[in-house]
């Protein structure tokens, strides 16, 4: 497969890989950051944190997942992809993806259960509790995708084998087959479903009895408070499912719309939320703003 970069862009363009270079490293740098003061920071060894953890990792596989063949397409002549390599890239950032959905769901039932039911937060969610719930997640998101893989390694191609992306997704590699789509058409909007739809509506329900649970708390203090503790999720969910939700829209409906648009909601879904998550969750929470500035000061 040939990968594309930005529509108009010159594929090989060293001044689109150096920004493209610091922005990889920030998520590395921030993602990292969070990982190791999360490990050392005795404060911060609770199940909120625990699931923090597992999406910095989520975020990195992603990150690791589209880093090569982004930077390859914006500074050396242009290479085809073999198709196992577009395979196998495909699978991992499906899946990476279906984790991460699986992680933002467990955190809504953490910030749920630690406003509805605050005296019982310790003992629902217990140690073995939150590994288990990390491991179905994991298993859930690598099983979901696995089927699409294995549909998409016995499709022919005969035309024109051109990406939209700087990546492969199954979608775009889907348009270029030339046998029957139907199944895996099908199977792929069925894994979306059952993954980030359902996710998104067990993450609304969460916020639904949050909310309720907060109206009904008399003091103005407390509401602040619980607010507070919400907004950096609310916002992890935002930047992941936004752009999500715009690009599978664009790929099944919006076959009439500019090429640029395509692109611009695909690097969103791919690369914002890794940059973004670590920077969120280091401002708002104290514990680890002060610990990545005493690592800052020390060098």
């Amino acid at each position: 497969f040939m990968l594309t970069g930005i529509p108009g862009v010159p594929v090989g363009s060293s001044w689109v890989a150096l920004p493209l270079c610091c922005l990889y490293l920030l998520m590395l740098l921030g993602n990292c950051c969070l990982l190791w003061t999360i490990r050392t920071e005795q404060a911060l060894h609770a199940p909120m944190y625990h699931f923090l953890s597992m999406l910095a990792l989520a975020d990195l596989g992603l990150s690791l997942c589209t880093l090569p063949t982004v930077l390859a397409v914006f500074s050396v002549p242009a290479t085809p992809l073999p198709f196992q390599a577009c395979l196998a890239q495909m699978y991992f950032i499906h899946t990476f993806s279906a984790i991460e959905s699986g992680v933002l769901v467990a955190m809504a039932f953490d910030r749920f259960v630690a406003i509805c039911h605050p005296l019982r937060y310790s003992s629902l969610l217990s140690g073995s509790l939150v590994a288990g719930a990390g491991a179905l997640i994991v298993l859930r998101g690598a099983g979901v995708v696995l089927p699409v893989a294995v549909l998409m390694a016995r499709m022919p191609f005969c035309r024109a084998r051109v990406l939209s992306h700087s990546f492969c997704l199954h979608q775009d590699m889907l348009r270029l087959a030339c046998g029957d789509t139907r199944p895996s058409s099908w199977y792929g909007l069925s894994a979306v479903i059952l993954t980030k739809g359902l996710d998104s509506l067990a993450i609304l329900l969460s916020y639904v009895l949050i909310l309720r649970a907060i109206l009904g708390t008399v003091s103005p203090e407390a509401r602040a408070k619980a607010f507070g503790t919400c907004i950096c999720h609310l916002c992890a969910v935002l930047v992941f499912y936004i752009p999500l939700i715009g690009l599978s829209v664009t790929h099944r409906f919006g076959k009439h719309l500019p090429p640029l648009t395509h692109t611009l909601l695909a690097d969103a879904y791919l690369l914002v939320p890794p940059v973004l998550n670590p920077l969120v969750y280091s401002w708002k929470t104290k514990q680890i703003r002060r610990r990545i500035l005493l690592l800052l000061c020390r060098r």
